[in-house]
């Protein structure tokens, strides 16, 4: 359905319950004819389109402007001025044209005997409605900012991490290269070896430094390869013991972070015959552990910053565990986290169902449609009936406007989830939120 004939349902049915509250505080639907009855519908079916229409076209009109964040007061104020501006004079061509062409009227005579009591009805009931829509409009500006804004913060941590990931690549091949230059001037027979596995190595870091996550087994293999790149140049120097896998094969770990946390280990202790160093890598509560004991060079050359800050920024962006780094006299450890992720939502499957998503939709907006046609029934059977045994019994008190208002405004909000896709409460709405929440813990990325 376009806007245009959404538009005209939502007034048409405005009408239907304009014309129910108008005729009852007239004195109620005593009509002598039903021609009477049916030109008094008719009538406010009139005033109901060209006030409603003329409205909503206002409001489509504010809403495509571009306001500001602190615009919302002046927002209201304009909507709610431009609305009575609008009924008035609405109001006054209608009752021009009712008083020259049906009652035969002359123009000052129509001014004559016109009072403002007149529009104090239609303004209520346009007043009221437009209070409905700007409820209606700040909510949908308020999910619409909120989405936005999980989208800017998750480029931005996207964008962060992409830049933390970069760093690996030169940076592994910088460090490399400096042992390999090493190995050329003490032992060039080993550094042909260390071209050979450098190639397999590096083709490690090409594949891995795009992903967010590897798995504990695949960084336990790489960094035993590593290893043995490093004993190809210290040789006995380096006394390194790790397990062959991991407890939990699911188990995850940011890629490279063994490979920076073994070169650190080397870069800032001693490695000598006389004084080895001795590196372990084991688990504990959930931590993949790496320790070495404590030797530091006197002089240590200036530090790129890469290694551990880099590791501890991308855990950062992934999840709220962690990285834990503990010196002591003769040891230094550092802990990082083993990540399993956790799905926030789980969409099921019907391996019985051949039916596809949009089918369902389809059929499921084809229960909503029927249900509302269902209620509007309803509503027109029940109310009246309701009226005339409030009639019949005790007129004093008028109770049948507590369900007439509670299930017209019950109505109202059912037909417009129904026709209009994209409001407050659209047949999409349930749709959004889900794929809302999705991108929400998509960018956290939480991971336990």
């Amino acid at each position: 359905m376009s806007k245009s004939g959404k538009n005209i349902l939502i007034t048409f049915i405005l009408g239907c319950i304009v014309f129910v509250i108008g005729t009852l505080l007239s004195g109620g639907f005593n009509f002598e004819t039903v021609n009477e009855a049916i030109i008094s519908f008719a009538f406010y079916q009139l005033y109901a389109f060209v006030l409603g229409y003329s409205n909503m076209l206002f409001f489509d009109f504010l809403s495509r402007k571009n306001w500001k964040k602190t615009d919302s007061v002046k927002r209201i104020i304009i909507g709610v001025i431009g609305a009575t501006i609008l009924t008035i004079i609405g109001l006054f061509i209608l009752r021009a044209l009712t008083a020259l062409l049906m009652y035969h009227q002359t123009f000052n005579e129509f001014i004559t005997n016109e009072k403002f009591a007149y529009y104090k009805f239609g303004l209520w009931i346009t007043l009221t409605i437009v209070a409905v829509f700007h409820v209606i409009y700040f909510y949908n500006k308020y999910q619409q900012n909120r989405i936005k804004e999980q989208k800017v913060i998750a480029g931005t941590a996207s964008a962060k991490f992409d830049a933390l990931k970069n760093q690996l690549d030169p940076h592994f091949l910088f460090n490399s290269l400096n042992v390999l230059t090493s190995l050329i001037e003490e032992n060039p027979e080993s550094a042909q070896k260390f071209t050979t596995s450098l190639s397999k190595v590096y083709r490690y870091v090409l594949e891995q430094k795009n992903k967010e996550l590897v798995t504990v087994d695949e960084e336990l293999q790489f960094a035993k390869t590593y290893m043995s790149l490093l004993k190809m140049r210290f040789e006995d120097s380096i006394v390194f013991n790790m397990p062959e896998k991991a407890s939990n094969p699911d188990s995850k770990v940011v890629p490279l972070s063994l490979q920076l946390l073994l070169e650190n280990a080397v870069k800032h202790n001693m490695v000598t015959s006389n004084k080895p160093l001795h590196i372990s890598i084991y688990e504990q509560q959930g931590n993949l552990v790496v320790e070495n004991n404590l030797q530091p060079k006197q002089i240590v050359k200036k530090s790129s910053g890469v290694g551990l800050s880099n590791i501890k920024q991308r855990y950062q962006l992934l999840t709220h565990k962690n990285v834990f780094i503990n010196q002591e006299a003769n040891r230094f450890a550092v802990a990082i986290p083993m990540l399993t992720k956790q799905l926030s939502v789980m969409k099921p499957m019907h391996s019985k169902s051949n039916f596809s998503d949009s089918y369902v939709r389809a059929r499921d907006y084809v229960n909503e449609l029927k249900g509302f046609y269902y209620s509007l029934i309803s509503y027109f059977v029940v109310i009246p009936f309701l009226i005339y045994i409030n009639y019949n019994t005790y007129w004093g008190v008028k109770w049948f406007w507590f369900p007439m208002l509670g299930w017209g405004v019950g109505l109202v909000l059912q037909g417009f989830k129904v026709f209009v896709n994209n409001g407050a409460f659209g047949r999409n709405w349930e749709k959004r939120k889900i794929e809302q929440f999705i991108r929400e813990e998509e960018n956290k990325k939480r991971w336990n």
